[in-house]
Parts: C-alpha cells; sequence; structure tokens
C-alpha cells in the first residue's frame, strides 16, 4: 500500500520552485493560484532569499503550492491511488487537498491565512523549535517540561522538536536531556503547535467557518492522534486546533503500519518525512520528490506498489 505524504515549514529551500515552474502549465497555475491569495508565490519560490521565505506567512502558503504542484505533475489521485494520505503540520492542508476535502484553491486560501494568523501569534514574544536527535523519548519530553518547554512534534525514529521561547531553547542548548546527541535549532519562526499559537486558533476557525468541506476519499491521518478522520467537517475542525497543539507525527506512521504500507512517497519539497520512514518503517519503499527529475522514479514505485493490489482484486 502506498502512503503520500507532504512535509511541513522547515522543508523550504532558496529557488526550490524553479525547475517545477518548467512544467507545461506550471507556471500559469501558479501565478493564478498567487494572484488568488494575494501572495506572489513564483517570486518566493524561485527568487527570494532563506530569510523571505523563512517567514511563516510565506512560507506555509509557498509549502503547500508546491505540495499540490508536484502531485498534479505525478498525475491524478484516481492514477496515484494512495492508500492514504497525510502531512506533517501544516502539509496536512496539502493532504485535504489530496484527499478531496478542500479544492485547490480553498486549500491555499486556508493556508495564506494560517501562515498570517501564526506569523501574527509568533510576533507577541520571540519563540522557536529546535529538534532533539537521539535520546529516550520519555526521558526527553521530562526534561523539556522541567525547562517550561513543549514537545511540540513527537516524531518518532528518535526525533522530537522543542518549542518554546528563545531563553528556553537556549538553555536546552545548554544542558541536553540524557542520551541526546544534538540540539539543531529549525528554520521557523515562532513555537508552532504550543500554548503560543492561541491567538491563531480563532482567526483560523473564522477562515475555515466560511468553507464547505467535502469528506475524505482517501483514508485521512490527522497529526493529532494518528487516526484516520472520516468527516470532512472533522478533518477542517482538526485542522484549526492543531496550529496550538503537538504534532504526533510517531502515531502516524504507526498508523501507517496499521493499514499495511509499503511504500511511501513524499511531495515536494520531500527529504525529512522519507527521512524519518527510513529509520521509523523498516522495508518500506521511500521517495521524496525534489525535483521534476523524481517524477519518473516515483511513477514506477506507485506503479510497483499498486500491482499486488489489482492481482489481489482479480483473484
Amino acid at each position: 500500500m502506498l502512503v503520500l505524504v507532504a512535509p511541513g515549514q522547515g522543508a523550504q529551500t532558496p529557488g526550490f520552485l524553479t525547475p517545477w515552474l518548467e512544467l507545461p502549465g506550471a507556471a500559469d497555475r501558479v501565478a493564478a493560484w498567487s494572484d488568488a491569495i494575494g501572495l506572489d508565490l513564483v517570486h518566493y519560490g524561485t527568487q527570494a532569499d532563506a530569510d523571505a521565505i523563512r517567514d511563516t506567512a510565506v512560507a506555509q502558503p509557498l509549502l503547500v503550492a508546491a505540495g499540490i504542484l508536484s502531485a498534479m505533475a505525478l498525475g491524478d489521485m484516481a492514477e496515484i491511488a494512495p492508500g492514504a494520505v497525510a502531512g506533517h503540520s501544516v502539509g496536512e492542508i496539502t493532504a485535504a487537498a489530496f484527499a478531496g476535502v478542500l479544492d485547490e484553491t480553498a486549500a491555499l486560501g486556508l493556508v495564506r491565512r494560517r501562515g498570517l494568523a501564526m506569523a501574527d501569534a509568533a510576533a507577541i514574544t520571540e519563540t522557536g523549535m529546535s529538534a532533539l536527535l537521539g535520546g529516550d523519548p520519555e526521558t526527553s519530553v521530562a526534561h523539556l517540561e522541567k525547562l517550561g518547554l513543549t514537545p511540540a512534534n513527537i516524531n518518532g525514529a528518535g526525533q522530537i522538536v522543542a518549542a518554546g521561547t528563545l531563553e528556553q531553547l537556549a538553555a536546552l542548548a545548554e544542558d541536553k536531556p540524557e542520551g541526546v546527541r544534538k540540539v539543531v535549532p529549525l528554520k521557523v519562526a515562532g513555537a508552532f503547535h504550543t500554548r503560543h499559537m492561541a491567538p491563531a486558533v480563532e482567526a483560523l476557525a473564522e477562515a475555515a467557518a466560511r468553507l464547505a468541506p467535502a469528506d475524505p476519499k482517501l483514508a485521512y491521518v490527522s497529526n493529532k492522534d494518528g487516526r484516520t478522520v472520516a468527516s470532512g467537517a472533522e478533518v477542517l475542525e482538526r485542522l484549526v486546533g492543531q496550529v496550538a497543539n503537538p504534532v504526533r507525527w510517531d502515531l502516524c506512521m504507526e498508523t501507517f503500519k496499521e493499514l499495511g504500507v509499503t511504500a511511501l512517497v513524499e511531495v515536494c519539497p520531500g527529504g525529512t518525512l522519507t527521512g524519518l520512514a527510513k529509520r521509523a518503517l523498516p522495508g518500506v519503499r521511500t521517495l521524496a520528490l525534489k525535483t521534476p527529475d523524481d517524477l519518473d522514479a516515483a511513477r514506477t514505485l506507485i506503479a510497483e506498489t499498486a500491482t499486488p493490489a489489482a492481482d489481489a482484486a482479480s483473484a
């Protein structure tokens, strides 16, 4: 079974959208999306520097646009036929588009509002996030709580992301939990998925109330608890609340196992989630879409993954 996943904030790099815009119709499509949400995605995806695309209000729509665009280049969802879809943090909105909960315009409008609201919340207090590499999860979580930090992303494969004030993160760098090899500051502009994002929840709820979500056409795995969600209204409700609550990607990967995952494809800008899957899901074939050069290999993997299911259906 194939799982299609979308990365979260921090995966963006300067110019990463450039080769994708060379595909037929891609530049026009992204220009139309830019007009619809009032943000020049083409500029930010091709010419802007690292600081410019680190801005939450820019990074989030850019990531969702890239994820949708690369999936479209791969094929329509009926052709890709994933057994499940999921996204890490803002990637959940990308996954909602894959599952048919939101159309592409609605998804980009929602993520634009999300990015602006979270940027406003982040401006209230200087906050950030750092990844802990290695260590025992229970020991690390207890240590973070002692420092006043939140385990904002529990990613599995030995990785937890701490979030809090810059002072708290500095204290963490000086006083790592036992067994943690390294503390790596992330390229994000706030303590996402913590109480610091509570002001963004109300703004996002207002935006979500204007949408008419459809029920997922594919198994949609939620960051909140790794559960599959069958109601479009519940998907939207979870997308709103999730900005101020921890991401449980570890539980999402446990659900992938239960569903029988054999292959995982990560849409552009891929790499982070396939890296986690390689460590946490041994034996699962993985592929990250970084440039259009990866499309043929992804199509081959999808075709090979789909063959056993087709054979089983005809038996």
